[in-house]
């Protein structure tokens, strides 16, 4: 009765953590929307523009390794709700500001600089209590709807935040995300982060580990898992050459190609379905085998899709002929993405000790952007001055060499030595 009574607890978390997901990614999303609107109707200047982007990298990048520690050291609820009440401060400020005195670019960027803070580190301690939250026997089903929610919300934001950025004043916008935030607050104040959780219970009288002490038990219990570093390396390598694409791909649909913006949104929409479809067919298929295998296989598929950006500059095509085929290669790489991280983070799920599951997450954020803005500085450059089919194709295969060498068998092996009898046993079939 009480493994039911706790399946049925598993049960209603999946669907909390999913809507409060949605709430919170959604109304992110939107508000990120109207104030990048805002900032250039204001301005018209893409440097005030980049300098809001940076207050959302900037103070998450720096902080992750914190909040890795904290989220390990403390109640994980807690600080989960805590960082949503932060939100909801934080929108009620710029409200206040915004009534009293007008909306200017420092509340702005004082307020992207708190959400940034605050969303890195509610998805910290929610990607840290996954495990807590329900069954084993779920991970994949979690992972993937919390992967929907984001999906759904980076499809539908553009277009609700469009209509509502010019049907309502800025104060109701606000309004309108402060009570969806509170929605949030009081969902996360419902779920019990501990359900399953398998944490050190502390003991009387032991020494206390300093932040210091704590944040380097993190990184040793990382060297003792040589899977994860091979993981964390690839993140960090296959972001900093995703730069080629991230600036390449407008570059050349709006530069090179003339395409209009909204064939141009379409396609960025046709990433975002992408993403989806394949969240909802991992959130209803049974766990995959092998993991890593199907990440690195996704990973060169990615590889591939990113040189193929470069085929209509070496090849004459019509504007439809171009438009259709932009749209087949976004699809399939919003696909591709949910396809490499969903398998791997419901693998390290299940691998991370519950203790060190903050700091380990933190790390790989942090690993995984800190080379983002020196790709995306370092191409925008190279895009200035060489033949940008060039820089994606060298780039392209560079991506897919680092995964070849990083994930190669031997590595693939160690992680699935199971594989090895499977495919001996097909060959045995076979002859």
């Amino acid at each position: 009765m009480k493994d039911s009574n706790k399946l049925k607890k598993a049960t209603y978390h999946l669907w909390t953590f999913t809507i409060s997901k949605l709430i919170s990614s959604f109304g992110a999303q939107v508000y990120s929307f109207a104030v990048s609107f805002y900032i250039l109707q204001l301005t018209g200047s893409a440097t005030s523009f980049a300098a809001n982007l940076i207050c959302n990298i900037l103070p998450r990048t720096l902080a992750a390794p914190f909040a890795g520690y904290i989220t390990d050291k403390y109640s994980r609820k807690i600080i989960a709700i805590t960082a949503q009440i932060a939100t909801t401060v934080a929108i009620t400020g710029l409200l206040v500001v915004t009534l009293s005195s007008g909306l200017s670019l420092i509340a702005i960027y004082t307020t992207s600089c708190i959400l940034s803070l605050t969303s890195m580190f509610s998805g910290v301690a929610f990607t840290s209590s996954i495990t807590g939250l329900v069954d084993k026997e779920r991970i994949q089903k979690a992972m993937s709807l919390n992967q929907m929610s984001i999906s759904f919300a980076a499809i539908a934001s553009p277009a609700v935040g469009g209509l509502l950025y010019g049907a309502v004043s800025m104060p109701v916008f606000l309004i309108m995300y402060i009570a969806a935030s509170s929605l949030a607050i009081v969902l996360e104040s419902t779920m019990n982060f501990n359900l399953f959780a398998h944490r050190k219970e502390e003991v009387e009288g032991e020494p206390k580990e300093t932040m210091w002490q704590s944040m380097k038990a993190g990184i040793s219990y990382l060297k003792l898992q040589p899977l994860l570093m091979a993981i964390i390396w690839i993140s960090l390598l296959i972001n900093f050459l995703f730069g080629a694409f991230e600036v390449g791909y407008s570059f050349i649909l709006i530069e090179k190609m003339k395409m209009a913006s909204q064939r141009f949104g379409f396609t960025q929409g046709a990433f975002a379905i992408g993403m989806l479809l394949l969240s909802i067919y991992f959130s209803i298929r049974k766990e995959v085998n092998y993991p890593l295998l199907v990440s690195k296989r996704a990973i060169i598929g990615m590889g591939v899709m990113m040189g193929a950006v470069a085929g209509p500059i070496l090849m004459s095509l019509t504007d439809n002929s171009i438009f259709v085929y932009y749209l087949m290669i976004m699809f399939s790489l919003g696909a591709l993405v949910i396809t490499v991280n969903t398998p791997i983070m419901v693998m390290m799920q299940k691998q991370i000790d519950d203790d060190y599951k903050g700091r380990v997450f933190s790390i790989l954020e942090t690993m995984s952007m800190a080379l983002m803005p020196l790709g995306m500085v370092l191409y925008g450059f190279l895009y200035d001055v060489f033949p940008a089919q060039w820089i994606l194709l060298i780039s392209a295969s560079l991506f897919v060499g680092v995964t070849l060498i990083l994930a190669r068998p031997s590595v693939v092996r160690k992680a699935h030595p199971e594989l090895e009898k499977v495919r001996a046993h097909r060959r045995g079939v076979a002859s």
